[in-house]
């Protein structure tokens, strides 16, 4: 759930989660340590710069997405 964001601007973070995730993917591969489905994901707590618009913020959400997908990446390891 992401607050203090206009509902209009909900599709322009999604494009940017979208995006972003895809290129972690496409350069780190899946991290799960056993493939199969994920029924919930904690991808933790970040905090957004002030004035931070849709493209960064999305892109923040897929980064702690990744690393919620591997305890490995915990450490920062993730691209």
């Amino acid at each position: 759930m992401l607050h203090g964001f206009s509902p209009l601007e909900r599709h322009r973070v999604a494009e940017a989660v979208r995006l972003e995730l895809a290129r972690l993917l496409r350069e780190g591969g899946l991290p799960l340590e056993e493939a199969g489905e994920v029924a919930r994901l904690d991808a933790g707590a970040f905090t957004v710069a002030a004035g931070a618009g849709a493209e960064q913020v999305g892109a923040q959400v897929a980064r702690a997405v990744y690393r919620g997908l591997s305890p490995a990446a915990e450490g920062g390891k993730a691209p």
